[in-house]
Protein backbone atom coordinates (compact mmCIF):
# COMPACT_ATOMS: atom_id res chain seq x y z
CA UNK A 1 0.00 0.00 0.00
CA UNK A 2 1.27 3.46 -1.23
CA UNK A 3 2.33 5.80 2.10
CA UNK A 4 2.04 8.85 -0.08
CA UNK A 5 -1.72 9.87 -1.37
CA UNK A 6 0.16 11.90 -3.92
CA UNK A 7 2.19 9.61 -5.76
CA UNK A 8 1.64 9.50 -9.24
CA UNK A 9 -0.17 13.25 -9.07
CA UNK A 10 2.63 15.06 -8.05
CA UNK A 11 5.97 15.22 -10.16
CA UNK A 12 8.26 14.79 -6.63
CA UNK A 13 8.47 10.84 -6.78
CA UNK A 14 8.62 8.72 -10.01
CA UNK A 15 8.89 5.63 -7.58
CA UNK A 16 6.66 4.63 -4.96
CA UNK A 17 9.71 4.32 -2.10
CA UNK A 18 7.29 2.23 -0.06
CA UNK A 19 6.91 -0.56 -2.42
CA UNK A 20 8.51 -3.87 -1.46
CA UNK A 21 9.86 -3.80 -5.35
CA UNK A 22 11.13 -0.11 -5.07
CA UNK A 23 15.22 -1.14 -5.26
CA UNK A 24 14.42 -3.40 -8.36
CA UNK A 25 12.57 -0.74 -10.07
CA UNK A 26 14.87 1.69 -9.38
CA UNK A 27 18.03 -0.10 -10.43
CA UNK A 28 16.47 -0.29 -14.00
CA UNK A 29 17.24 3.59 -14.34
CA UNK A 30 20.59 2.58 -13.27
CA UNK A 31 23.12 3.98 -15.96
CA UNK A 32 25.64 1.94 -17.51
CA UNK A 33 28.84 3.40 -15.95
CA UNK A 34 31.16 0.45 -15.69
CA UNK A 35 30.21 0.39 -11.20
CA UNK A 36 32.57 -1.39 -8.95
CA UNK A 37 30.14 -1.30 -6.40
CA UNK A 38 26.98 -2.40 -5.50
CA UNK A 39 24.75 0.79 -4.70
CA UNK A 40 24.83 2.50 -1.98
CA UNK A 41 20.69 3.28 -0.64
CA UNK A 42 19.34 6.03 1.41
CA UNK A 43 16.31 5.58 3.39
CA UNK A 44 13.06 7.23 3.03
CA UNK A 45 11.57 10.23 5.44
CA UNK A 46 14.66 11.72 6.29
CA UNK A 47 14.71 14.52 3.58
CA UNK A 48 15.74 17.52 5.30
CA UNK A 49 15.22 20.07 2.27
CA UNK A 50 12.27 20.28 -0.28
CA UNK A 51 11.63 22.96 -3.21
CA UNK A 52 8.04 24.35 -3.02
CA UNK A 53 6.49 26.11 -5.86
CA UNK A 54 3.33 28.57 -5.38
CA UNK A 55 0.79 30.28 -7.37
CA UNK A 56 -2.86 31.56 -8.12
CA UNK A 57 -2.98 31.31 -4.09
CA UNK A 58 -1.62 27.39 -3.85
CA UNK A 59 1.54 26.00 -2.03
CA UNK A 60 2.92 22.67 -2.81
CA UNK A 61 4.05 20.82 -5.33
CA UNK A 62 4.03 20.77 -9.03
CA UNK A 63 1.49 18.20 -10.52
CA UNK A 64 3.74 15.44 -12.77
CA UNK A 65 4.55 16.99 -16.02
CA UNK A 66 3.06 20.36 -15.57
CA UNK A 67 3.17 23.55 -14.22
CA UNK A 68 0.20 23.23 -11.87
CA UNK A 69 0.53 23.21 -8.24
CA UNK A 70 -0.90 20.62 -5.93
CA UNK A 71 -1.48 22.14 -2.39
CA UNK A 72 0.64 19.95 0.12
CA UNK A 73 0.76 20.02 3.65
CA UNK A 74 2.67 16.49 4.49
CA UNK A 75 4.84 14.94 2.47
CA UNK A 76 6.27 11.06 4.03
CA UNK A 77 9.47 11.62 2.43
CA UNK A 78 10.05 14.73 4.45
CA UNK A 79 11.70 14.64 8.26
CA UNK A 80 8.99 15.28 10.80
CA UNK A 81 10.05 18.80 11.79
CA UNK A 82 9.35 19.81 8.15
CA UNK A 83 6.12 18.21 7.91
CA UNK A 84 5.31 19.77 11.67
CA UNK A 85 5.18 23.70 10.00
CA UNK A 86 4.01 22.96 6.46
CA UNK A 87 0.51 23.16 7.33
CA UNK A 88 1.42 26.59 8.73
CA UNK A 89 3.51 27.87 5.69
CA UNK A 90 0.54 26.56 3.24
CA UNK A 91 -2.04 28.80 4.80
CA UNK A 92 0.21 31.80 4.13
CA UNK A 93 -1.68 34.37 2.03
CA UNK A 94 0.75 33.26 -0.88
CA UNK A 95 0.25 36.01 -4.03
CA UNK A 96 1.84 35.83 -7.78
CA UNK A 97 4.14 32.88 -8.32
CA UNK A 98 7.56 31.42 -7.24
CA UNK A 99 9.52 28.82 -5.42
CA UNK A 100 10.08 28.12 -1.50
CA UNK A 101 12.99 26.29 -0.22
CA UNK A 102 12.51 24.79 3.06
CA UNK A 103 15.79 23.34 4.75
CA UNK A 104 15.46 21.87 8.32
CA UNK A 105 18.97 23.19 9.63
CA UNK A 106 20.53 22.22 13.64
CA UNK A 107 18.62 24.78 15.08
CA UNK A 108 15.41 25.14 13.13
CA UNK A 109 13.70 25.40 9.81
CA UNK A 110 15.15 27.80 7.04
CA UNK A 111 12.34 29.06 4.54
CA UNK A 112 13.93 30.75 1.06
CA UNK A 113 11.23 32.43 -0.61
CA UNK A 114 11.98 33.46 -4.75
CA UNK A 115 9.19 35.19 -6.24
CA UNK A 116 8.43 37.28 -9.59
CA UNK A 117 7.35 39.77 -7.08
CA UNK A 118 10.49 41.54 -5.86
CA UNK A 119 8.97 42.31 -2.43
CA UNK A 120 6.17 40.67 -0.38
CA UNK A 121 3.22 42.87 1.05
CA UNK A 122 1.93 43.62 4.11
CA UNK A 123 -0.76 40.75 4.26
CA UNK A 124 2.21 38.43 4.30
CA UNK A 125 4.90 40.17 6.64
CA UNK A 126 2.22 40.25 9.13
CA UNK A 127 0.86 36.54 8.52
CA UNK A 128 4.50 35.38 9.01
CA UNK A 129 4.91 36.66 12.73
CA UNK A 130 2.51 33.82 13.66
CA UNK A 131 4.23 30.92 12.29
CA UNK A 132 5.66 28.35 14.63
CA UNK A 133 9.17 29.51 16.48
CA UNK A 134 11.13 26.68 15.39
CA UNK A 135 11.11 28.40 11.82
CA UNK A 136 13.68 30.58 12.77
CA UNK A 137 14.15 32.52 9.59
CA UNK A 138 12.54 33.65 6.24
CA UNK A 139 13.61 35.11 3.26
CA UNK A 140 12.01 36.98 0.53
CA UNK A 141 14.42 37.29 -2.74
CA UNK A 142 17.24 37.23 -0.44
CA UNK A 143 16.00 39.53 2.18
CA UNK A 144 14.89 39.00 5.67
CA UNK A 145 11.66 39.28 6.55
CA UNK A 146 11.52 36.85 9.44
CA UNK A 147 14.51 36.25 12.16
CA UNK A 148 14.94 34.57 15.49
CA UNK A 149 18.71 33.48 15.06
CA UNK A 150 21.16 32.28 12.06
CA UNK A 151 20.29 28.95 10.79
CA UNK A 152 23.17 26.44 11.63
CA UNK A 153 24.08 23.12 9.63
CA UNK A 154 26.88 20.99 10.99
CA UNK A 155 29.65 18.96 9.15
CA UNK A 156 31.14 16.34 11.64
CA UNK A 157 32.29 18.70 14.45
CA UNK A 158 32.47 21.81 12.20
CA UNK A 159 29.40 24.14 12.61
CA UNK A 160 28.47 27.17 10.30
CA UNK A 161 25.91 29.16 9.66
CA UNK A 162 23.90 28.65 6.80
CA UNK A 163 23.84 30.76 3.99
CA UNK A 164 20.08 31.15 2.89
CA UNK A 165 19.35 28.96 -0.32
CA UNK A 166 23.03 27.54 -0.23
CA UNK A 167 23.34 23.85 -1.73
CA UNK A 168 23.24 20.95 0.93
CA UNK A 169 23.29 17.11 0.67
CA UNK A 170 19.37 16.16 0.45
CA UNK A 171 19.89 14.22 3.58
CA UNK A 172 22.81 14.09 6.60
CA UNK A 173 23.08 10.41 6.18
CA UNK A 174 23.99 10.41 2.36
CA UNK A 175 26.12 13.06 3.16
CA UNK A 176 27.76 11.53 5.64
CA UNK A 177 28.24 8.31 3.30
CA UNK A 178 29.76 11.13 0.46
CA UNK A 179 32.35 12.34 3.17
CA UNK A 180 33.56 9.30 4.15
CA UNK A 181 34.22 8.14 0.93
CA UNK A 182 35.64 11.48 0.25
CA UNK A 183 37.85 11.05 3.10
CA UNK A 184 39.16 7.36 2.23
CA UNK A 185 39.82 8.49 -1.22
CA UNK A 186 41.63 11.25 -0.42
CA UNK A 187 43.94 9.19 2.13
CA UNK A 188 46.94 10.99 3.50
CA UNK A 189 47.50 13.46 0.42
CA UNK A 190 48.84 16.71 1.92
CA UNK A 191 47.78 18.92 -0.83
CA UNK A 192 43.42 19.08 -1.80
CA UNK A 193 41.73 21.34 -3.15
CA UNK A 194 37.30 20.78 -3.40
CA UNK A 195 36.26 22.78 -6.14
CA UNK A 196 32.16 23.68 -6.01
CA UNK A 197 32.88 22.81 -2.71
CA UNK A 198 29.96 25.01 -1.15
CA UNK A 199 29.19 25.18 2.36
CA UNK A 200 32.03 22.77 2.93
CA UNK A 201 31.30 19.03 3.41
CA UNK A 202 34.33 17.51 1.72
CA UNK A 203 36.79 20.63 2.64
CA UNK A 204 36.66 20.88 6.35
CA UNK A 205 37.14 16.76 6.55
CA UNK A 206 40.06 16.68 4.05
CA UNK A 207 41.51 20.09 5.01
CA UNK A 208 41.03 20.94 1.55
CA UNK A 209 41.50 24.31 -0.02
CA UNK A 210 37.89 25.42 -1.25
CA UNK A 211 36.88 27.03 -4.09
CA UNK A 212 33.22 28.44 -5.24
CA UNK A 213 30.85 30.57 -5.81
CA UNK A 214 29.82 31.56 -2.58
CA UNK A 215 30.06 29.36 1.22
CA UNK A 216 33.52 28.67 2.87
CA UNK A 217 36.22 28.93 0.32
CA UNK A 218 37.98 31.33 -1.84
CA UNK A 219 35.04 32.66 -4.33
CA UNK A 220 35.32 31.68 -7.64
CA UNK A 221 33.21 31.08 -10.26
CA UNK A 222 34.55 27.51 -12.01
CA UNK A 223 32.49 27.83 -14.95
CA UNK A 224 33.41 31.29 -16.19
CA UNK A 225 36.72 30.85 -14.95
CA UNK A 226 38.42 27.09 -13.71
CA UNK A 227 41.16 26.57 -11.79
CA UNK A 228 44.27 26.89 -14.05
CA UNK A 229 46.44 24.03 -15.19
CA UNK A 230 49.63 26.10 -13.59
CA UNK A 231 47.17 26.15 -9.99
CA UNK A 232 45.72 22.55 -10.57
CA UNK A 233 49.59 21.25 -10.36
CA UNK A 234 49.90 22.29 -6.41
CA UNK A 235 47.54 19.90 -5.63
CA UNK A 236 47.79 15.91 -5.24
CA UNK A 237 44.35 15.54 -5.04
CA UNK A 238 41.21 17.41 -6.41
CA UNK A 239 37.56 16.93 -5.45
CA UNK A 240 34.74 17.83 -7.61
CA UNK A 241 31.22 17.95 -6.63
CA UNK A 242 29.76 20.30 -9.17
CA UNK A 243 25.99 21.22 -10.24
CA UNK A 244 23.88 19.36 -12.65
CA UNK A 245 25.37 21.27 -15.31
CA UNK A 246 28.57 19.58 -14.90
CA UNK A 247 32.20 20.59 -14.74
CA UNK A 248 33.27 21.07 -19.18
CA UNK A 249 35.32 23.55 -18.64
CA UNK A 250 37.28 22.54 -15.32
CA UNK A 251 37.56 19.09 -16.71
CA UNK A 252 39.10 20.25 -19.78
CA UNK A 253 42.10 22.20 -17.26
CA UNK A 254 42.33 19.02 -15.19
CA UNK A 255 43.07 17.02 -18.26
CA UNK A 256 46.23 18.97 -19.31
CA UNK A 257 47.34 18.52 -15.24
CA UNK A 258 49.51 17.01 -13.42
CA UNK A 259 47.08 15.88 -10.58
CA UNK A 260 47.54 12.41 -9.46
CA UNK A 261 43.86 11.91 -8.29
CA UNK A 262 40.30 13.07 -9.07
CA UNK A 263 37.51 12.46 -6.79
CA UNK A 264 34.09 13.54 -8.81
CA UNK A 265 31.06 13.69 -7.07
CA UNK A 266 27.95 13.63 -9.53
CA UNK A 267 24.25 14.22 -10.04
CA UNK A 268 24.08 14.25 -13.43
CA UNK A 269 25.26 10.80 -14.98
CA UNK A 270 24.71 12.77 -18.86
CA UNK A 271 27.30 15.44 -17.98
CA UNK A 272 29.47 12.84 -15.92
CA UNK A 273 29.72 11.06 -19.14
CA UNK A 274 30.98 13.88 -20.62
CA UNK A 275 33.60 14.89 -18.08
CA UNK A 276 34.56 11.59 -17.54
CA UNK A 277 35.65 10.80 -21.88
CA UNK A 278 37.62 14.32 -21.35
CA UNK A 279 39.41 12.68 -18.47
CA UNK A 280 40.08 9.70 -19.57
CA UNK A 281 41.40 10.95 -23.04
CA UNK A 282 43.82 12.73 -21.17
CA UNK A 283 44.78 8.73 -19.60
CA UNK A 284 43.09 9.16 -16.08
CA UNK A 285 41.16 5.77 -15.30
CA UNK A 286 38.11 5.57 -13.85
CA UNK A 287 39.22 2.90 -10.74
CA UNK A 288 35.68 3.30 -8.40
CA UNK A 289 32.41 4.34 -9.47
CA UNK A 290 29.91 3.88 -6.74
CA UNK A 291 25.76 4.51 -7.19
CA UNK A 292 24.14 6.24 -4.25
CA UNK A 293 20.21 6.52 -3.89
CA UNK A 294 20.28 9.84 -2.32
CA UNK A 295 16.91 11.31 -3.96
CA UNK A 296 14.96 8.19 -2.58
CA UNK A 297 11.87 8.06 -4.66
CA UNK A 298 13.16 10.21 -7.67
CA UNK A 299 14.91 8.85 -11.11
CA UNK A 300 17.87 10.85 -9.76
CA UNK A 301 21.49 8.87 -9.17
CA UNK A 302 24.72 10.23 -6.89
CA UNK A 303 27.65 9.16 -8.77
CA UNK A 304 30.73 8.72 -6.36
CA UNK A 305 34.38 8.19 -8.48
CA UNK A 306 37.80 8.16 -8.77
CA UNK A 307 40.02 8.86 -11.19
CA UNK A 308 43.69 8.12 -11.19
CA UNK A 309 46.68 8.77 -13.53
Amino acid sequence: MKTCPFFNICGGCQYDFSNVNYRNEKLSNLPKLGFTHEPVWGNAGVRRRADFAFTDGHFGFYKSHSKDVIDINKCPNLLPEINAVLPYVAKLPWTGSGSVLITQCENGTDICIASVVQYCNTDFKNAVTKLPASIIRITWNGKEIRKYANPEIRFNDKVINYIPGAFLQPTIETEQILRDLVVKYTGNAKSVADLFCGLGNFTFATHAHGFDVFGNGIKRDLFKKPLSVGNLNQYEVVIMDPPRLGALNQSKELAKSKVKRIIYVSCNPNTFLRDKKILESAAYKMTTAIPVDQFVGSSHWEIFSVFVK
